[in-house]
C-alpha cells in the first residue's frame, strides 16, 4: 500500500515537472502576432471663418481647440495620431497661394500630449479652406504599412477651392483600395457644408456629424479615434476583372472594389467537396442616381452553368442596396485511396444596374463590398442550407397533414349532403 502511494507521488511530482517545463514554450508558441498600430489623423480648419462665436458663447477656433486638449488627454497609448490643419497660415487673397494652405503640424506616430496640445495652442482663424488638398496631404501622411488608417475632418464650411472637388478627392482615396476611411464633422454647418462633408464621409465609408457644442465636438472625435484602436473588420482591396478566367482568386474574408453604372466584374473562389460557399456584396450609392436600380451576384461554373444567384433591386432614394447567396457542395461518397479531394473553382459576378442623370460622374465607380466565407457543409436536415427548409420541413408536414385531414372531412361531409338530398 504504501509502495504505491509513493508511486503516485512520484508521478504527480514528475508530471508537475514535466508541466513547468513546457509552459514557457506553449505560451510563447501560443502569443498571437503583434498588430501594427492603428493611424489617426486630425485635420482641423484654422479658415478666418472659425472666428465666429456662435459655439457656447465663444469662437469655433476655441471650441475646437479645448476639444482636441481633451482628445489628447484621452487617445488610446496604442494609436500614433497626427494633427494637419487647412487654412492655419496664409491670411491674404492670392487664391492659389491659399489653396495650398495645409500642413502637418503634428507628424504621425507615438503621442506626446504635452508637445501636441502646444502646437494647437497656437493657432489662429487665418485664410482659405483647401478641403480637397488637405484630404490628399492627410492620406500620404497615413501611407505605409497595413494598419488602420482613418481621418477625422473638423470643418466649419465647404470648400473653397474649387475645381478640386474635395468629394471626387475622398472617392479617388477609396478607389485605391487601402481602405482608408474618412470621417466628418461639421461645426454649425449650412446645407452646402453638410451636403459636401455627407458626400466625402459616404465615399469612403465613414459618417458625417453635426456639432454645435464643444462637448458634442469631444466626444465625437473621442469616440472615432477609439474606433480606429479596435476595428471590427479591415476589407482587402480587390479588384474584379471582366472574365472569370482573369479574376483574382479570393479565400473567405472581407473585400472592396470599385464597379462602374451597369459593370459586371468577375471573382473566383475555390470549393472543396464538403464544404459551403456564402457570399453576399453589397453596392453604395455614393452619388446621385436614377430611382430604378438592382444588383446581382452569381454563381457559375467555369464553363458558365449557373449554380446559384441572388438579386435585389429598389427605387427611390438609397444609401446601399445588398443580396448574398449560398452553395453547398456535396461530399464525395467513395475517396479512392488517399487521394485529395479536388476543389471547385466558383465564378462570383457581381453586377448593378444603376444609372445616372448626364451631369453625374461616373469614374471612380461605386464602392462595392464582397463578403466570402467557406464553412463546413451542413450534415444534417436541420440545416437550413441542406435543403433549402431547415426546421421547416416541420411546418412542412404539419401543413400536408392538415390538408389530408381536411380532404377527408369535407369527402365525409360532401356524402353526408348527397345522402340527406337523396332521402328527401
Amino acid at each position: 500500500m504504501i509502495t504505491r502511494k509513493r508511486l503516485a507521488t512520484g508521478a504527480v511530482a514528475l508530471l508537475a515537472a514535466l508541466t513547468a517545463a513546457l509552459l514557457p514554450t506553449s505560451a510563447a508558441a501560443d502569443e498571437p502576432v503583434a498588430k501594427e498600430s492603428p493611424k489617426v489623423e486630425l485635420v482641423l480648419d484654422v479658415s478666418g471663418s472659425m472666428r465666429a462665436k456662435d459655439i457656447d458663447g465663444k469662437s469655433r477656433m476655441s471650441a475646437a481647440k479645448q476639444a482636441f486638449n481633451e482628445v489628447l488627454d484621452a487617445v488610446p497609448e496604442e494609436v500614433r495620431l497626427g494633427i494637419r490643419t487647412l487654412g492655419a497660415d496664409y491670411p491674404g487673397p492670392d487664391r492659389k497661394r491659399g489653396c495650398k494652405d495645409t500642413r502637418q503640424l503634428y507628424p504621425v506616430g507615438p503621442l506626446d500630449r504635452t508637445e501636441a496640445k502646444t502646437a494647437v495652442a497656437t493657432l489662429a482663424p487665418t485664410g482659405w479652406t483647401p478641403i480637397g488638398p488637405a484630404l490628399l496631404g492627410a492620406a500620404e501622411d497615413l501611407e505605409g504599412g497595413d494598419a488602420t488608417r482613418r481621418i477625422v475632418l473638423i470643418t466649419d464650411g465647404e470648400d473653397t477651392c474649387a475645381p478640386l472637388d474635395p468629394c471626387q478627392v475622398a472617392r479617388e482615396i477609396a478607389a485605391k483600395g487601402i481602405h482608408l476611411v474618412i470621417d466628418t464633422l461639421g461645426l454649425v454647418p449650412d446645407a452646402k457644408t453638410r451636403q459636401q462633408l455627407t458626400c466625402i464621409a459616404e465615399a469612403t465609408g465613414g459618417t458625417y456629424t453635426s456639432v454645435h457644442r464643444t462637448e458634442e465636438l469631444s466626444r465625437r472625435v473621442k469616440q472615432l479615434v477609439d474606433r480606429a484602436a479596435d476595428p471590427v473588420v479591415t476589407p482587402v482591396g480587390t479588384k474584379g476583372a471582366a472574365r472569370c478566367v482573369d479574376a483574382p482568386q479570393l479565400k473567405a474574408g472581407l473585400y472592396t472594389d470599385r464597379e462602374t453604372f451597369g459593370e459586371h466584374r468577375w471573382y473566383r473562389v475555390d470549393l472543396l467537396p464538403g464544404q459551403e460557399l456564402r457570399a453576399s456584396v453589397s453596392v453604395s450609392a455614393d452619388r446621385a442616381v436614377n430611382n430604378d436600380y438592382g444588383v446581382l451576384l452569381r454563381a457559375v461554373t467555369l464553363h458558365g452553368r449557373e449554380i446559384v444567384r441572388g438579386s435585389e433591386a429598389g427605387d427611390g432614394r438609397t444609401d446601399v442596396i445588398s443580396t448574398g447567396l449560398r452553395y453547398p457542395k456535396p461530399d464525395l461518397d467513395d475517396e479512392p485511396g488517399d487521394a485529395k479531394p479536388a476543389a471547385e473553382t466558383v465564378c462570383l459576378q457581381v453586377s448593378n444596374s444603376f444609372s445616372a442623370p448626364p451631369s453625374v460622374k461616373t469614374t471612380p465607380g461605386m464602392p462595392i463590398e464582397l463578403t466570402v466565407d467557406v464553412v463546413d457543409g451542413p450534415s444534417a436536415a436541420s440545416d437550413v442550407a441542406a435543403f433549402g427548409l431547415g426546421r421547416g420541413w416541420w411546418l412542412l408536414g404539419v401543413l400536408v397533414l392538415a390538408g389530408f385531414l381536411a380532404g377527408l372531412l369535407w369527402g365525409w361531409v360532401s356524402r353526408w349532403r348527397v345522402a340527406v338530398w337523396r332521402t328527401n
